[in-house]
């Protein structure tokens, strides 16, 4: 059972044996989380468990084989996927290494493609995969060139919708953080209360969470909460990936306990020119960097990127640097996240979410206020 028609699976798997006889690849073989999904539907978080690996075999025709943990096979039954083979894993000294090199042997396969670059990652054991290099031989296993990181990029109309979705849950809970926070309140105590919020409003699970407070800004965003109560005139940010059907919102929102300082108010209207910008500059054709520049060169933030793709993972993909020169294609999904320094205090983020289209960029996420919104003091 997935979330998915099962035209939606037929589609990405038509789309990558497409690259994939264009490339000379004969298979394509996937161990990490997100990918395997993106072929089968199989959603679970059995994966925060680091004990067994899982494998996805796409051959140049026919449907993918699932070479899985015997604990998987009845969830990924619920799925598209027939051709399901189980070992009882954990099994020390054989977890799935042989199962998996017969599928692959019997596929036939002369050349096998994997994704090897960035943001990828071999989700088995090191000497796992070189035994199953030996067992194959002379098949060998090559990068696959970005080939499946390319097919995640482009979103379908259903995956952009369950972004949308996961995003106006985000923006429910967003719209009550005045009921949890305000002056006294401990940080740490607003940041367990707002997955409160999240989930309350929908949310499925609430992975990531961030932010920061403090009188001119905060000083970075990416910390756990301290136990540090609100003060007045404080900023408060809240940044938040939460999931909706296996897909992430990722954005912020920023408050101020009380009134603001004016230089508060000054950077925060910045972040929206900047972000207005990007939205103007992100459209088909565009590259990344383009869009960081016209960002850049409203908020001067310091080093470091001003957005990012999104999808079935927090980031993916693109970074929008001024050395990234992705090229926007209609159904790529990325945030826009310009930063500005606050004289004499710290930083403020903010960061949307948009869809490429073929008129330009569409915000998935809800419009954030014209000021600061204020909270209790």
């Amino acid at each position: 059972m997935t979330v998915f028609p099962e035209a939606e699976f037929e589609n990405r798997l038509a789309r990558a044996q497409a690259a994939m006889g264009k490339a000379g690849f004969d298979a394509l073989l996937l161990t990490s989380e997100a990918d395997v999904r993106y072929f089968t539907g199989y959603l679970t978080r059995f994966w925060e468990s680091p004990s067994r690996p899982w494998f996805l075999v796409i051959p140049a025709s026919g449907k993918p084989v699932a070479v899985i943990p015997a604990i998987g096979g009845a969830l990924m039954a619920k799925t598209w996927i027939d051709d399901i083979r189980t070992w009882p894993a954990p099994t020390p000294g054989d977890d799935g290494v042989t199962l998996l090199a017969e599928c692959l042997r019997e596929i036939g396969t002369e050349r096998i493609a994997m994704p090897m670059g960035y943001e990828t990652q071999l989700r088995m054991p090191l000497q796992d995969f070189h035994r199953v290099q030996d067992l194959i031989a002379p098949m060998r296993i090559d990068a696959d060139g970005g080939l499946v990181a390319l097919l995640r990029a482009i979103k379908s109309q259903a995956e952009v919708a369950l972004i949308e979705t996961a995003c106006g849950i985000a923006g429910r809970a967003f719209d009550r953080v005045g009921e949890i926070a305000g002056r006294g309140t401990p940080l740490s105590d607003v940041f367990r209360n707002f997955q409160r919020l999240c989930l309350e409003e929908g949310a499925d699970w609430v992975p990531y969470l961030a932010g920061g407070a403090g009188s001119l800004g905060y000083d970075d965003v990416i910390s756990p909460a301290t136990p540090r109560p609100l003060q007045s005139g404080d900023v408060l940010m809240l940044d938040t990936g939460l999931v909706h059907q296996g897909y992430f919102c990722d954005y912020d929102r920023n408050f101020v306990v009380g009134r603001p300082d004016p230089a508060v108010a000054a950077g925060y209207q910045r972040l929206r020119e900047a972000t207005q910008a990007g939205q103007e500059a992100a459209r088909p054709g565009a590259t990344a960097a383009e869009v960081y520049q016209a960002m850049q060169n409203i908020c001067q933030a310091g080093p470091g990127r001003l957005g990012h793709g999104l999808g079935m993972q927090l980031t993916e993909g693109l970074s929008l640097i001024a050395e990234d020169h992705t090229v926007l294609e209609p159904g790529m999904v990325i945030t826009l996240e310009p930063g500005v320094d606050i004289p004499g205090g710290g930083i403020l983020v903010h960061e949307d979410d948009f869809v490429i289209e073929e008129n330009g960029a569409r915000q998935l996420s809800p419009t954030a206020p014209s000021n600061l919104p204020e909270l209790p003091a």
